[in-house]
């Protein structure tokens, strides 16, 4: 059986988990549901059988943490590319047909978000096996998850009925209306969009040139100009010239031969608490405590909370509140896909929406203690055999202590 390439799209605006899940770090790089973080779950799924060298597109703010995140787990990539604007899903596609048509234009690619929750790995293989044939035959594949409620926070796919595996997509319908959504799940036809791709280098190059030759011309430009170094392959300024469009509009609801395979495997977008809270174990009644800090629940169900702090819910129903170092969120359960609004009215007037508290670089990280009109207070921790650049400030003294040291 032919292999498939894995290229894993490790962006994101980091807006839908805030406070813990920020633009600088955003949520495919924590550890939400257990000791790995989504990322790093997502990299371990796509090893082995049917998958093949594996590829990782992400932004020049990630590459750090890609490249220290794949260290983690002893998973390595075959490519860390680095897009120097964020794209959207079009464009990145266009590089992974791009980057895999060089050796063989027949190769299958899997696009593959990084920041999306897998339950049942051995289901989600046998999923994209199911695909690779239809595949193989110059079909776009896309992957349905079978509905289990009238959700309207996703995208949703219509086949065609009958019995086959594999069925030919009608269309698209992009977050429909509450009452939409029950109509969908009594058709048995409609399945939510999971935002994975499974096509052939050639085919998709083809697609390109027929509806989106701009977003071709850019990326193919940009690979051309790229600089490669031993960690990363970062695309020319000229990407930057690629439209922003999702692959779903650029290309796919234009494209003539298109598939859909089912894919019945634990999936989740993660995509706010809500959702997060649906996947996780809950007490008996209904209740999730995540982070470090030790949570008390009194007379309260159904409610999720994330900190690394005490955190006390008293008499409440249905809650999420997260605590970060600058930053608490209480919100109701069913008002958490509001969240991303409020983060941009919080955009416009801090960078709360942007940072952490501990900024992580290539070397380690720093963390603001405490900062005054003529003074501030850092902790920096720099990793073994790390280096900072020595500064040199005419108008600033500097006074370091060493609290630890582990030497090579």
């Amino acid at each position: 059986m032919r292999q498939v390439l894995p290229f894993i799209l490790c962006g994101g605006a980091g807006t839908r988990l805030w406070p813990l899940s920020r633009e600088d770090f955003p949520k495919q790089f924590h550890r939400l549901t257990g000791s790995e973080t989504l990322f790093q779950q997502t990299c371990r799924r796509l090893a082995g059988r049917p998958f093949g060298d594996l590829f990782v597109l992400t932004n020049h703010r990630h590459r750090f943490l890609v490249a220290e995140q794949l260290e983690e787990i002893g998973t390595p990539a075959k490519a860390i590319v680095v897009e120097p604007e964020v794209r959207n899903t079009a464009p990145a596609a266009c590089i992974a047909a791009l980057i895999a048509a060089k050796n063989d234009p027949e190769a299958l690619i899997l696009l593959a978000p990084a920041d999306h929750l897998i339950s049942d790995d051995t289901a989600f293989v046998s999923a994209v096996e199911s695909g690779m044939t239809a595949a193989e035959a110059g079909a776009l594949v896309v992957f349905g998850v079978p509905p289990d409620g009238p959700h309207t926070g996703y995208g949703y796919i219509e086949t065609e009925s009958g019995t086959s595996e594999v069925r030919k997509v009608i269309r698209f319908v992009e977050k429909p209306s509450k009452e939409a959504a029950k109509g969908f799940l009594d058709s048995g036809n409609f399945y939510w969009n999971a935002g994975l791709f499974l096509f052939k280098a050639a085919i998709m190059l083809d697609l390109l040139q027929a509806h989106a030759p701009e977003i071709l011309a850019a990326c193919r430009k940009s690979l051309d100009g790229a600089r490669e170094d031993p960690t990363f392959l970062t695309l020319d300024s000229s990407y930057a010239k690629a439209t922003a469009i999702s692959l779903d509009y650029a290309v796919a609801e234009k494209a003539q031969n298109l598939r859909c395979a089912p894919l019945d495997a634990g999936w989740s977008d993660v995509g706010s608490w809500s959702a997060l809270w649906n996947v996780m174990e809950k007490d008996q009644d209904g209740n999730v405590a995540r982070g470090e800090g030790e949570t008390v629940f009194q007379n309260t169900r159904g409610s999720l909370t994330f900190s690394d702090r005490a955190c006390v819910l008293i008499g409440v129903e249905n809650m999420v509140v997260v605590a970060t170092e600058d930053a608490v969120l209480v919100a109701s359960k069913d008002q958490a896909e509001s969240i991303k609004r409020a983060v941009e009215s919080i955009k416009a007037n801090c960078g709360l929406a942007l940072d952490h508290t501990r900024i992580h670089r290539p070397w380690g990280w720093y963390q603001m203690l405490e900062r005054g009109d003529r003074y501030q207070v850092k902790c920096i921790m720099v990793k073994p055999g790390g280096k900072l650049s020595l500064q040199s400030h005419r108008y600033r003294s500097e006074h370091w202590v060493v609290v630890g040291a582990r030497w090579k």
